[in-house]
């Protein structure tokens, strides 16, 4: 193996994706390359620093797939995905960001190299939500590579080191014995220190590295995306995604809260009291009204009950500090068999024991009902993925759209619900 001609290899894919690919480009050239030994660093890695690679499997690679692989570790950066893992065991979440990652590059005409973890269930998800999706199996995938950035379950690691070894120890032993055969074992390249290269693993990232690379990666990656529209090639799947990332992340449960208590009319009245109370002082006193809220869901097959339940608990415990009347209605393309269910604010809100749904999406029937009432809804939210028909204009009421994915609104006020 020649490591120069890697070296040039890596070079060539790497100015390749700036012409073709500008804003994958710009993100490959914020990650030094520096060779990684063997021992730890079976393909490919990257800890938000660094693009670490193993020169024999690059060497094995088309200039195609080499690509691929500068990419999927620059885009791992630019999601944050070493920022975003919270309480999720590392293995599985890093299966997850390489199901999200994989599809975007395949879309974009990238060629991969053998291996890699692919889902058409999983195209369009981000990493949280197919984290939830996967069952035990995910935790004997390998990833198309080693994410650095983060600390190793103890156990889990030691447990997936250890079959590693396994499934390399029989093909290891046959490589000697033929080595033997023809005089002796050519001596393995090291990395070299003063060239880049990293003989030792380097250690996690620290909370506040973590924190810092995130912002640097966001900018990062707004960057990219300029240069790329700049120059008209920023593909639909990628300018979604962009998109989404930089628009403000703020808790949809906090965003909820404050939407429905601003339609409270919990006010102070400082009406003249009664002269039968005596006294010439005249002081405030509470006056409440109830309030009408219309919730409706999306049944048309591609939200699970569990996310429906989530949401409706939510709900049940805003209710609780107002006086809310809630009604609910259930919708895919025409109103659910049922429909409506009205629940008085001292009555528990909570999903009904069944519902037809699973259809095509069209969110005009749930406005259609409410402008044949006599009261108007002071608020209504609406929980979907945002993928179906709206009404062309807008009611005269507010409305609040709690969406799961990244489909767009054309009024409202959307909440990003992951």
């Amino acid at each position: 193996m020649n490591r120069e001609a890697v070296e040039t290899k890596l070079a060539a894919a790497r100015t390749r994706l700036i012409l073709d690919k500008p804003f994958l480009g710009a993100l490959v050239l914020r990650l030094p390359m520096a060779e990684a030994d063997p021992k730890w660093c079976r393909t490919t890695a990257t800890d938000a620093r660094k693009f670490y690679y193993n020169a024999q499997y690059i060497d094995a690679l088309s200039p195609e797939q080499v690509q691929f692989v500068l990419a999927h570790e620059a885009l791992h950066c630019a999601l944050s995905h070493f920022a975003r893992r919270q309480h999720r065991l590392k293995h599985r979440w890093d299966v997850a960001c390489d199901y999200a990652i994989n599809p975007l590059l395949l879309a974009d005409g990238l060629t991969p190299p053998p291996g890699i973890l692919v889902e058409d269930s999983f195209e369009g998800m981000t990493a949280e939500e197919i984290y939830p999706c996967l069952d035990d199996n995910a935790d004997e995938q390998d990833t198309l590579d080693d994410h650095l950035y983060d600390n190793e379950d103890p156990d889990e690691g030691s447990r997936r080191n250890e079959q590693r070894r396994e499934g390399k120890e029989g093909g290891q032993s046959q490589e000697r014995d033929e080595e033997d055969e023809g005089g002796g074992a050519t001596p393995q390249a090291q990395p070299d220190e003063a060239r880049g290269g990293a003989s030792k693993q380097p250690p996690p990232l620290s909370a506040q590295e973590r924190e810092q690379l995130a912002v640097q990666w966001q900018q990062r990656l707004a960057g990219a995306a300029q240069q790329a529209m700049q120059a008209g090639k920023l593909g639909g799947a990628m300018a979604r995604l962009v998109d989404f990332l930089l628009q403000p992340q703020l808790p949809w449960r906090m965003l909820l809260a404050r939407y429905m208590t601003a339609v409270a009319r919990d006010d102070y009245s400082w009406t003249r009291p009664s002269t039968r109370r005596g006294g010439e002082a005249i002081f405030p006193t509470l006056r409440s009204a109830q309030v009408n809220v219309t919730v409706a869901l999306d049944v048309s097959g591609s939200i699970s009950e569990r996310e429906m339940t989530e949401f409706l608990s939510e709900i049940d415990a805003i209710k609780g500090q107002m006086r809310a009347r809630i009604t609910l209605l259930a919708c895919d393309a025409r109103l659910a068999e049922g429909s409506p269910w009205t629940f008085e604010p001292w009555e528990d809100f909570q999903l009904p024991r069944s519902f037809q749904g699973g259809g095509g999406t069209d969110f005009r029937p749930v406005f259609q009902w409410a402008e044949r009432q006599d009261v108007q809804p002071d608020l209504l939210v609406y929980f979907t993925d945002a993928k179906g028909a709206f009404p062309k204009a807008p009611p005269q009421y507010p409305v609040i759209w709690l969406v799961k994915g990244r489909g767009a609104v054309p009024w409202g006020q959307r909440i990003q619900l992951n």
